[in-house]
């Protein structure tokens, strides 16, 4: 038989209206509490109607997360910690994967919004911004998560791309590398191009340029970019040392250098982006540059509650420090080309 707000409460202990300020997520409830009783209600398999919720024009308990692959192992992480925070705080996450088409976006837009979720966050690249205005204009709270669209007035969490760049141009440059490149995503992904900016502006203030034909961009797939990598190093005088703006990437750059027999990191130096759990298990392991994902993921889903609860309207930015991960994919530059 299914569970009612009364077996709730008998169970718990505690009244019918202490059980729906749970659900609700308000009243002055202590944190140890308020998990307990939900630890009741997960085990009874308790789920408040959500159908009725949203017919009567309440809150379903739902969000809506929009990335672009959930099979890239980023967005699966990324994904985890945006569901593991919604799920503490009682409520659910439907994730659709776009491939960064704004077609793919609106749809999926225009059919969660018939679902009536209640948040929405978006991690996926937009051309037109204009899509989410349906959004803003039935002031759904929406977060931006590692996306920069600084037109519109929704919270953000990000990362100083930026920065990430400047920390891979700089070791790359203590390696004594002088030949590099960029292996970047297209130009509607802000983020990739906020990396490829730090790592130029790096460069240049070291009194080196990295030319337009230096900077290749490919979709975040292994096929994709393991064909841009075998252009890149299959030239002459190819680049000593790859920047690329995603781990996915980087493992098509290894392949690429793997399949026309040069050695990684002696003949190519390669950086890639992220930390995902595939960087440490890579052949040789990936240097790269770390997200703090699980705290992405964690503020988004909280700056939206906060805004359900009306703890929180005005748009907030947070912005989180990326680190330099080195492994050994990253070394010196062959000798006779350090300076």
């Amino acid at each position: 038989m299914k569970a009612t707000i009364y077996d709730i409460a008998r169970e718990a202990g505690v009244s019918i209206a202490t059980v729906s300020q749970v659900i609700n997520g308000k009243g002055k409830i202590s944190e140890k509490r308020r998990a307990e009783i939900m630890e009741i209600m997960e085990r009874l398999h308790y789920q408040p109607s959500a159908i009725a919720a949203a017919l009567t024009g309440k809150q379903t308990y739902t969000l809506g997360l929009l990335v672009p692959d959930i099979s890239n192992p980023y967005f699966a992480e990324l994904a985890r910690a945006v569901e593991d925070r919604s799920r503490q705080l009682g409520y659910s996450v439907v994730i659709c994967s776009t491939d960064n088409k704004d077609e793919r976006v609106e749809r999926y837009l225009n059919l969660l919004q018939q679902k009536r979720v209640d948040g929405m966050m978006i991690g996926t690249g937009i051309e037109n911004a204009e899509i989410l205005s349906p959004l803003l204009q039935q002031s759904m709270p929406v977060a931006l998560i590692a996306r920069h669209m600084p037109a519109l007035s929704v919270h953000t969490v990000t990362i100083d791309d930026m920065l990430g760049g400047i920390l891979a141009a700089q070791h790359l440059l203590e390696l004594g590398h002088t030949r590099l490149a960029v292996l970047s995503e297209p130009s509607k992904v802000s983020s990739s191009q906020e990396r490829v900016r730090g790592f130029r502006e790096a460069l240049q203030r070291a009194g080196h340029v990295l030319e337009r034909d230096q900077i290749r961009e490919s979709a975040a797939d292994l096929g994709s970019a393991k064909q841009e990598a075998l252009r890149l190093l299959g030239e002459e005088n190819h680049p000593t040392g790859i920047f690329c703006c995603n781990d996915i990437q980087a493992i098509g750059a290894l392949q690429a250098a793997k399949e026309l027999g040069l050695r990684v990191p002696r003949d190519v130096s390669i950086i890639g982006f992220d930390n995902t759990i595939l960087a440490s298990v890579t052949s040789p392991p990936l240097t790269t540059i770390a997200q703090p994902i699980e705290d992405l993921g964690r503020r988004a889903v909280d700056l939206l509650i906060d805004e359900l609860k009306d703890e929180q309207k005005a748009p907030q930015k947070i912005v989180l420090k990326p680190e330099l991960v080195v492994r050994d994919s990253a070394g010196q530059a062959p000798a006779e080309l350090r300076k």
